[in-house]
């Protein structure tokens, strides 16, 4: 295998090879079921001390994914228990083996497992959802924290404040008001804080996050770990903060009761391009979804759609645009 193809943490260089054992050892400690939350949230604040550290990290998960298929595992996941740290020393000699002579077979497990476990920040995360799953939590101050899909978060309250870490996915907060313990959100290096309030906080890659608040006001902060410098924006409600790159942001007023319609089971859709609709589709379902043709992309779609009966959904935009949809085993094509 190619350097190229092994990716960073591949080349010989002894820093790459001293952050893989630190992720690998960051997931053996929080997998092993004695981990607390503030191991949790010093976890996050190690992978985000560089780029090099985040890619240690996910090549880490993708490897206690991949030694963590077996039948003991699956049990202990249906069971809702921690993977044992045993199953990271399994292979103590041979982890640097399967990273390097088995990586695209690793790659292959993980994109055909993956899509019906959720995110593997769900492995050591507090509550998570598989994809297409929605889950309602109720927090230990009264907030109440409602997953979508393939969401994985992690509780961090203490005396002096309630913190939650957004790792994967979209969830919504309705926050119990506590005069002397503000609440806030964690997702990257974003902070929001609320004020006795309900939003919606999504992370959709590592740098891209949007915060919809639907009653009350937050506080966000950008850069909160990462040393940068910004000023703390307020959102109100009817607002959504688009946040990108960690280098700017947009602040537009939003149709919240759209914007949250997953809690309802709902997904609404308003004059959206079809390649819009279909990557909003595309977190709700296991597979791929590709669209051949830039004219089918650019084709708009209105409507409110069922998320209980994604493969309707599917059929009513066959139905609507004319364009033929081919379903496989983790792939569907429309053309």
């Amino acid at each position: 295998m190619s350097e190229e193809k092994q990716g960073p943490l591949m080349a010989g260089d002894g820093t790459g090879r001293r952050l893989s054992d630190e992720a690998i050892d960051w997931l053996v400690r929080l997998g092993s079921g004695h981990a607390t939350a503030t191991d949790r949230l010093a976890f996050q604040r190690w992978r985000q001390n560089s780029a090099a550290h985040e890619a240690a990290a996910i090549e880490a998960e993708a490897l206690w994914h991949a030694v963590g298929e077996t039948r003991q595992a699956d049990e202990l996941r249906r069971q809702g228990a921690p993977l044992p740290a045993a199953a990271m020393r399994r292979h103590p000699v041979g982890r640097r083996v399967l990273f390097a002579g088995a990586a695209a077979a690793s790659v292959a497990a993980v994109a055909v497992t993956l899509p019906a476990l959720g995110p593997l920040s769900g492995l050591y995360a507090d509550h998570a959802t598989a994809v297409g799953d929605r889950k309602r939590v109720a927090l230990a101050d009264g907030s109440v924290v409602v997953l979508n899909t393939a969401t994985a978060v992690s509780v961090d309250y203490s005396a002096k404040e309630r913190r939650v870490v957004l790792h994967d996915g979209e969830a919504l907060f309705e926050v119990a008001k506590d005069a002397d313990r503000p609440f806030i959100v964690v997702a990257g290096d974003v902070e929001v804080k609320a004020i006795g309030t309900a939003f919606v906080v999504r992370l959709k890659r590592v740098f891209e996050k949007n915060v919809t608040v639907s009653e009350g006001t937050v506080e966000v902060k950008m850069g909160a770990t990462t040393g940068k410098s910004w000023p703390p924006i307020r959102v109100v409600a009817g607002q959504q903060l688009d946040v990108s790159g960690g280098d700017g942001f947009r602040l537009r007023a939003v149709d919240t009761d759209a914007a949250t319609a997953w809690q309802r089971g709902k997904l609404i859709f308003n004059r959206r391009p079809l390649e819009s609709v279909v990557a909003e589709l595309q977190r709700y379902r296991a597979g791929r979804i590709v669209i051949l043709g830039d004219r089918l992309k650019t084709l708009e779609v209105t409507g409110v759609f069922d998320l209980d009966d994604t493969d309707r959904i599917l059929r009513t935009i066959e139905e609507t645009t004319k364009a033929r949809v081919t379903q496989m085993p983790l792939l569907t094509v429309i053309r």
